[in-house]
């Protein structure tokens, strides 16, 4: 093996190993509360996983298990992103499956209401110009869904200017709020940010 293979593939594993070692919002413990289809309010430490639709929740020394069917909402304070964030139980056909209710984080609220699940997914990087091959990593990746006013859910696949087409009238407002406050569409929180500054033009 040359140097320059072996030089690369210590990379390659000190990459992997700092990727395993990275622990994801949704393998952590977080502070928050459910309100159940019930109507009660549980507050404790909760852990989601949105590929299952199940959050566990540890209150009272008890360790409870509940679906997306038996939830209304939950909120937690993320101390990944140090944010409040909150998830909504809402009815969804997923993978050409029936509608059943499924867990969606709400992005922002108003005029574009927009939703967002996230998964892992592994995805191939290119290694430098002077490195061979390539490696695999996963990523956390986002997918956006959009709220029409009668309630039914889209998944949103696109970008900048597709976001833009559904800012139509406001275009040039929202890419001047962009650009000055550097801001990408392409990131979650930046993008919430955009949003915002968008319903934000028709007042309340």
């Amino acid at each position: 093996m040359s140097g320059v293979r072996i030089l690369f593939f210590l990379i390659g594993s000190l990459v992997s190993g700092s990727l395993q070692a990275q622990q994801w919002a949704f393998e952590l413990w977080h502070t928050g509360k459910v309100i159940l289809d019930t109507g009660d309010t549980l507050r404790g430490l909760i852990k989601y996983d949105l590929d299952k639709d199940i959050i566990q929740l540890q209150a009272n020394n008890k360790l409870e298990s509940y679906t997306s069917r038996k939830v209304l909402l939950f909120e937690i304070f993320d101390e990944t992103v140090k944010r409040y964030r909150n998830f909504y139980s809402l009815p969804y056909a997923l993978a050409g499956q029936y509608k059943a209710p499924v867990f969606f984080e709400l992005l922002q609220e108003g005029k574009l209401t927009v939703l967002c699940r996230e998964a892992l997914e592994y995805r191939t990087t290119s290694s430098p110009y002077y490195f061979y091959g390539s490696y695999s990593r996963l990523v956390l990746v986002y997918k956006y869904y959009i709220m029409k006013e009668n309630g039914e859910i889209e998944e949103f696949r696109g970008k900048k200017n597709d976001w833009l087409e559904f800012m139509r009238g406001k275009t040039d407002e929202v890419e001047n709020f962009a650009k000055q406050n550097r801001l990408n569409f392409d990131d979650k929180y930046e993008l919430s940010r955009i949003i915002e500054h968008y319903n934000s033009l028709f007042g309340k």
